[in-house]
């Protein structure tokens, strides 16, 4: 199995390879030449095991093949729910797991082929990760106390939620934290220009751990598979899926997963106050833009990585109108479907969630379809619990982090203050 460029002027690599070193030497990210077949029981059953199979072919040649079982089974430890709505409609929840939200699913199993990787090694691998809102922490926990790996996450100044601040900086040993005076965009800048220096990138033994590295990326196919069979299995119809969309990782694994033969009717992207995305599908001329702050500051994104990948994907913009469709959703808009959609099934929804609740009831409203649930409510209950009238319980595992200490540093948006 081998992996390309979106750039195409690097060598093809191994799966091993693309993940380690994260970003291809010509600034491209990492795809498959070829999507491999996969082997898909008619149940699903077992998560853990349903991703081995997912995943294990992209792995075919590859050192690491024999361990994506044991990989899987301890990277996803925690429940993957369908909750369904009505008969026909249902939420994805996705933040089941240590970080309350979906990002734990890539971030854990890059960590523990990380680790694999950096056996025998003799010096410390170093994984920069710009993030929005949830990123960081995901990979925070996930790589926290892994021998040989030194993590720097990067965050935008008074972007993200107090809770989510706090996750992000409540580490010490080998993560380090930096709050950035700028938007994510500068840190997601900040990291593409350090790997741009070969010879810092070489000093410092780079790597990522944004969703432009590979790794991120093969765990988020499975939930979308495993999803849209059990749907199938319980409805007899293919589901629409709208995902809400930041720097379009999430979106990416929902397309490959339909490369791989999900049963997937149809793949919508519900964004914020953040156009890139739509417009760029209207037009057929992407402009990035720097990033406009919203409710929804996870997907406060202007010009999305993995654009990259879906633009390799799909070729011409005939290819992008026939496969791609995305909905911008105002912040007066998602407050209310946080509202109505308490009052109507008594069911909480973080603002990235309501954006995508808002597209399925106005574009979608009697269709089979998943809204995909980014993140656990209680991350953002300055703006969840004002509309629901009732404070959210904390899960245990972010209840714990809240109660840490803060450790970062504030730096200008420039590469060079991380070293």
């Amino acid at each position: 199995m081998e992996f390309i460029s979106t750039r195409g002027k690097s060598p093809s690599v191994s799966a091993s390879v693309a993940i380690r070193t994260g970003l291809a030497p010509d600034g491209g990210l990492y795809v498959p030449k070829t999507f491999p077949e996969v082997k898909i029981p008619e149940s699903p059953g077992n998560y853990a095991e349903f991703a081995a199979e997912i995943i294990q072919p992209f792995f075919e040649g590859d050192p690491l093949y024999d361990d994506i079982p044991e990989i899987c089974r301890k990277a996803f430890s925690f429940d993957v729910p369908l909750h369904w709505l009505n008969d026909n409609q249902a939420v994805l929840e996705l933040f089941h797991g240590p970080t309350a939200a979906f990002k734990d699913f890539g971030a854990r199993f890059l960590a523990s082929v990380m680790e694999r990787l950096q056996k025998g090694k003799n010096r410390d691998l170093t994984i920069l990760v710009a993030t929005s809102g949830d990123t960081g922490s995901a990979v925070a926990s996930a790589f926290y106390q892994k021998k040989g790996i030194k993590v720097k996450v990067l965050y935008p100044e008074g972007r993200v939620s107090s809770r989510q601040e706090k996750q992000l900086t409540c580490w010490d040993g080998n993560i380090s934290s930096y709050c950035v005076t700028g938007n994510f965009d500068d840190c997601q800048k900040m990291v593409k220009t350090a790997f741009q220096d070969k010879n810092l990138a070489k000093d410092w033994d780079l790597s990522s751990a944004n969703s432009i590295n590979l790794g991120r990326l093969l765990p988020q196919i499975v939930y979308f598979y495993y999803s849209s069979l059990l749907f199938l299995k319980k409805t007899g119809k293919k589901p629409v899926i709208i995902v809400p969309s930041g720097n379009v990782g999430n979106s990416a694994g929902a397309y490959w997963a339909m490369e791989l033969g999900a049963p997937v009717e149809k793949i919508v992207l519900a964004v914020n106050a953040n156009t890139t995305i739509p417009e760029f599908i209207e037009t057929g001329l992407y402009t990035p833009r720097a990033s406009v702050a919203t409710i929804a500051n996870a997907m406060d994104v202007g010009d999305p990585s993995n654009m990259e990948r879906l633009r390799h994907l799909f070729s011409d913009h005939d290819q992008i109108l026939e496969n791609m469709e995305a909905v911008s959703v105002a912040d007066d808009l998602i407050r209310e479907t946080i509202r109505n959609t308490y009052k109507k099934y008594s069911y909480v929804m973080c603002p990235h969630t309501a954006a995508g609740e808002w597209v399925r009831r106005n574009l979608y409203t009697d269709g089979p379809s998943i809204v995909v649930s980014t993140a656990h409510p209680a991350k953002f209950e300055t703006v969840v619990e004002p509309e629901i009238g009732r404070t959210v319980a904390i899960p245990e595992s972010l209840q714990g982090m809240l109660g840490k200490s803060s450790n970062f540093s504030l730096i200008n948006p420039d590469f060079i203050n991380l070293f």
